[in-house]
């Protein structure tokens, strides 16, 4: 009777544990959704604008925002010394130009000649670019399955950037904005990196004010000069709901889930999230820009993305 009742109670507690790990595994699951498809909108927004509000000014105030509504958290923390701003302030400003910096004002650049389908296809080689730091650092070790499915996504980003005629490659009017994302993807890598290392004793919401603190100064100089020369298109009304969107959506929300993530499941992993950006930003582009994909988006996303799932497959 003793036994029964001790597989029975063992019985109960297995499936307690079950039920509560696939309880866990769903909310990862939509947490991974989730930040991709807010990341996603910053792509339509991108082209959605196409140039509209000058590129500068909206990273400058997208991250402006940010940073003044999360800065009383930063202050709190750097006077409770878990920020040694002495100690963390290059790393914070490296991180701040890599995901702030460079995944703003140049992707909104982009979108004026670049799709939103193209931009995410290129922003999902990241994943590769991270086992490759990772590999250089030691941290990962890259074998001939790595290299295949590394190969593979190379392939398939040329193919797309170059629309299938390699003499586009070195055409500057149709590359220029396709360059420009890879720009931004190679930040991306470096900040998915960095961003969980940097002030370790920090909480998630104070890092993101710094980080974003550091992207909004580094856009200030160009932003400034397009405030000057554009004033009409940075002030407008049109000007202040981008700001909002963009510091909120892709902005608060993205970043702050993308360093949850990191925090779970660490840098390898959450680089993942891109798995699903390109098909959260091929809907999103057909439903809000009338953008549908073509065949050549179909088989260079599938080249890139299964590159990365065999480069990550381990």
């Amino acid at each position: 009777m003793d036994k029964l009742t001790s597989d029975r109670r063992e019985g109960a507690t297995s499936g307690a544990k079950s039920a509560l790990e696939g309880r866990y595994i769903a909310i990862a699951l939509a947490g991974f959704v989730l930040v991709a498809t807010a990341q996603a909108s910053n792509q339509i927004l991108a082209r959605g604008l196409a140039g509209s509000v000058p590129p500068f000014a909206l990273a400058f105030f997208r991250w402006g925002i940010i940073a003044a509504g999360l800065f009383p958290l930063a202050l709190a923390e750097i006077r409770d010394g878990r920020i040694p701003l002495a100690k963390d302030f290059w790393p914070i400003l490296a991180a701040g130009f890599m995901g702030m910096f460079l995944c703003g004002g140049p992707v909104y650049v982009a979108g004026i000649s670049t799709s939103a389908i193209h931009i995410a296809l290129i922003m999902g080689l990241s994943p590769i670019t991270v086992l490759l730091i990772s590999a250089c650092l030691g941290i990962e070790r890259i074998g001939p399955l790595q290299w295949l499915g590394t190969g593979l996504a190379l392939a398939g980003a040329l193919l797309i950037i170059s629309g299938g005629h390699w003499q586009a490659l070195f055409d500057t009017t149709t590359a220029a904005g396709d360059g420009l994302v890879v720009v931004a993807m190679l930040g991306w890598s470096g900040y998915t990196l960095l961003q969980s290392r940097v002030a370790p004793r920090a909480s998630l919401l104070a890092r993101i004010s710094l980080f974003a603190a550091a992207g909004s100064l580094c856009s200030l100089p160009q932003a400034a000069w397009e405030m000057w020369t554009q004033p009409a298109q940075v002030f407008s009304a049109k000007a202040l709901a981008a700001y909002l969107f963009a510091g909120l959506v892709p902005g608060l929300f993205a970043y702050g889930g993308f360093a949850w993530l990191g925090g779970r499941f660490g840098s390898v992993r959450t680089s993942l999230v891109l798995y699903i950006g390109p098909i959260a930003s091929a809907l999103l582009s057909f439903v809000i820009l009338g953008e549908p994909p073509t065949a050549m988006h179909f088989v260079g996303g599938l080249l890139i993305l299964g590159g990365v799932w065999a480069s990550l497959r381990k």
